[in-house]
């Protein structure tokens, strides 16, 4: 897959040696003169009013500097959700939520303080079952909480908070003149992101008042945006410094940035706060529980008719993160339909409040839809691949979104599922192994964005960007950036400035950042490019489009004996009496067109019918990738999101017990997919290019992981018989499956 100027090679992570030696600076990492540190004070009630709280014990404290409630932050009004209220001030709504802050010199001292502060609580009805907490008359999670759905029809609580509505054709005639119909209930767990860094932020005053926030976050202008509007201050008073990032997976959206800033301004002094990971746990933002309810209807020969159903949410404790929509849309899956009615609906409980998971709502969703296909297939008595390959979405056909879909590889990677030699061999297996298959999209993220890139005095460029790198987008920008300058890759440097000097970037999220902040890059390294090469045509007094970069100098066309190198060039620029402007390019985007992504998976698993026990022997996952930049970075998105979703298949799941206290709070309770949990897992590029993708690249990190949980599911109704509805797929789901001869 090696192509023009360094695109399709691959490379290591510029960032991956310093990371493997242990020698990189993160957030907690870097040293601030007369910091103080701090540590919260967490509620044990899931739902409760705040009536008094004991700090005289915890100000005694040897080091203790203060112990700050939600009355002494100056927060602006009227700012809603955590956002506005990092500690709460009258009433707390989840266990686990911070309600106090202890600063102290040390850490040591700032946790004894913690430990030693006392909070008077009154008890409240507390809403924590999903389908209890939307009856009518149900306790209500938030009391005095509006509902923001057009109409009430009188069926829910005030706990629904958000009502959605996607839909085309007539659903309910489509699948009364289907001639099979197959429908289902499914259920998933909140997920923890366990990112390997824990939420960090420092915050401190500049000598000019200036606000500046050091912080393991994916987005410094979002964060700049949460902080400034919690605190009510002008945007040119706060400065965000996103440290190198630890892994965030979604999670890291302003959560502690408002609380620690705050602090600061409080206090007048350094301020950090380092998440245990047991308070990471049970304060943060996981992804959401879902209930998904279908029902698929087919005609005998195969062709998809009606999809109709509900995507139900756990949004826990406060309204703001809204991914309905999306959960209602993804439920649709890469397919065509002649008809879809879906609804999804977002319910207030007692939990933590929710956030963004790699691909969210993603799994849930598809592990519903993509198991009703194959008991689809099973009634039709058609192969699960063919029914798939006749109904999946090709360029042009309406989109889950109501749109014409763009170009999309999906058929591709179907066809690349069935000439795999396992999948050949699916059938010749012992009795207690299985194969399954799935597909699923991701639909790519858009946001505007900029970049600029200058030619340094050395020769070299320099790439500038506000982007967070999350998973090796800078040393994309790097391949982007040379192919498009016309120089080698070592020549380029990427630098990811804070929110004072670089252009905007959205979150690193969404499977976007390559996609627009990338194609910024390519637009502001051309552009640089056609600079440089003006100044050249002077110098050798020839015409710019007669002129080619190669082999780091600019030359006549076919001409490299009167070639001039780049670094003198630079040197001619970039000094005392030059004629000529510096070389600095600037791009901006703003994507109109999305650029989906489809990933297809294969897996073979052996299921232990005395235990329940599910090993996954193999996995392949085929994916279109648009245009690999970099096949290592990307095989690395493939497979990581191969992991993940193992652990949504078969491993993770945050619960709670009746009364809202978290119990599986740390590692030794939650279970993510180890080393010896992973099998060796087969990565397979497939490459459409997108249109409007830097050299027809798009974002690749979502949609890996979203199938893997039916194609699991699949493998495990090939080994037994038996089809699980309900995530994970825990040794004891499976082991009651097989004794009751029925999925739960």
């Amino acid at each position: 897959m090696s192509g023009e100027n360094g695109i399709g090679v691959r490379r290591r992570r510029v960032d991956g040696e310093a990371k493997v030696r242990g020698a990189t600076r993160y957030a907690a990492d870097i040293p601030v003169a007369g910091l103080l540190h701090a540590r919260p004070v967490l509620s044990h009630e899931a739902h409760a009013r705040i009536l008094d709280f004991e700090t005289a014990a915890a100000r005694e404290v040897p080091g203790v500097v203060a112990v700050l409630t939600a009355a002494d932050l100056p927060m602006a009004p009227g700012v809603p959700g955590r956002l506005g209220e990092p500690l709460a001030r009258e009433e707390v709504v989840f266990a686990g939520q911070p309600v106090a802050l202890v600063v102290a010199e040390t850490e040591a001292a700032a946790a004894d303080g913690a430990a030693a502060v006392l909070a008077d609580y009154e008890p409240l009805p507390v809403a924590l079952d999903l389908e209890a907490a939307m009856e009518p008359g149900a306790p209500l999670a938030r009391p005095g909480e509006t509902v923001d759905h057009d109409e009430d029809d009188g069926r829910y609580s005030a706990n629904v908070v958000g009502r959605r509505r996607v839909g085309t054709g007539d659903a309910a005639a489509a699948l009364a003149s289907s001639d099979v119909v197959v429908s289902g209930s499914f259920r998933s767990s909140p997920m923890y992101q366990a990112y390997i860094e824990p939420q960090t932020a420092t915050a401190w005053l500049e000598p000019g008042g200036e606000l500046v926030v050091s912080t393991s976050t994916q987005g410094a202008f979002a964060t700049r945006e949460g902080v400034a509007t919690a605190l009510g201050l002008p945007h040119d008073r706060v400065r965000i410094r996103p440290a190198p990032l630890g892994g965030a997976f979604g999670g890291k959206v302003v959560i502690v940035e408002p609380l620690v800033a705050a602090a600061a301004v409080a206090l007048e002094r350094p301020v950090r706060l380092v998440m245990t990971r047991m308070e990471d746990f049970v304060a943060t933002n996981p992804a959401p529980g879902q209930l998904t309810e279908l029902e698929v209807g087919a005609t005998r020969d195969g062709r998809l008719t009606a999809l109709r159903g509900r995507v139900i949410l756990d949004r826990g404790a406060h309204k703001e993160y809204n991914v309905d929509m999306l959960a209602a849309m993804l439920a649709g899956g890469p397919y065509r339909w002649e008809a879809r009615d879906l609804e999804a609906l977002g319910v207030l409980t007692n939990r933590t409040s929710t956030g963004a998971y790699r691909a969210p709502t993603g799994p849930p969703v598809s592990f519903a839809l993509e198991t009703l296909l194959d008991e689809l297939a099973g009634r039709l008595g058609l192969d699960p691949i063919e029914l798939r390959l006749r109904n999946v979405l090709h360029e042009g056909d309406t989109g889950p979104d109501g749109k014409p879909c763009p170009v999309i590889g999906a058929e591709q990677c179907l066809q690349r599922l069935r000439e795999h030699p396992l999948w050949a061999r699916r059938d010749d297996l012992p009795d207690d192994e299985g194969i399954g298959v799935a597909i699923a999209f991701w639909p790519g993220g858009l946001e505007p964005a900029a970049a600029s890139c200058r030619l340094d005095s050395d020769g070299g460029v320099t790439v500038i960007t506000g982007a967070v790198d999350m998973s090796g987008t800078e040393t994309g920008f790097r391949t982007i950036a040379a192919a498009a300058f016309g120089v080698p890759e070592e020549r380029v440097r990427v630098e990811a400035a804070d929110t004072s000097g670089a252009g905007f970037s959205g979150l690193s999220g969404g499977s976007k950042i390559i996609y627009t902040v990338g194609r910024a890059v390519e637009q502001a390294a051309l552009q640089a490019r056609e600079q440089l090469l003006d100044i050249a045509a002077a110098e050798l007094e020839i015409a710019p489009e007669d002129l080619e970069i190669a082999g780091g100098a600019v030359q006549p066309a076919g001409v490299p004996a009167q070639a001039i190198e780049i670094d003198d060039l630079a040197r001619r620029v970039l000094t005392f009496g030059s004629t000529y402007a510096p070389v600095e390019g600037h791009g901006r985007i703003a994507q109109a067109s999305r650029a989906p992504s489809a990933a297809a998976h294969l897996s073979r698993v052996r299921v232990d019918r005395e235990t329940g026990g599910v090993t996954v022997l193999a996995h392949v996952v085929v994916q279109d990738v648009g245009r690999a930049l970099n096949p290592s970075l990307v095989e690395g998105q493939m497979t990581g999101g191969v992991a993940q979703g193992l652990g949504w298949a078969l491993h993770e799941g945050l619960a709670h017990d009746e009364e809202g206290q978290l119990q599986t709070g740390s590692m030794v309770d939650y279970t993510i997919p180890s080393f010896d949990l992973v099998p060796a897992i087969e990565a397979d590029i497939v490459e459409v290019p997108a249109p409007d993708g830097p050299f027809g690249a798009k974002g690749v990190g979502e949609a890996p992981v979203v199938a893997v949980p039916p194609a699991v599911a699949a493998a495990i109704a090939a080994a037994t018989g038996i089809r699980l509805r309900e995530l994970p797929m825990s040794p004891e789901r499976v082991w009651t499956a097989l004794t009751d001869g029925a999925a739960g």
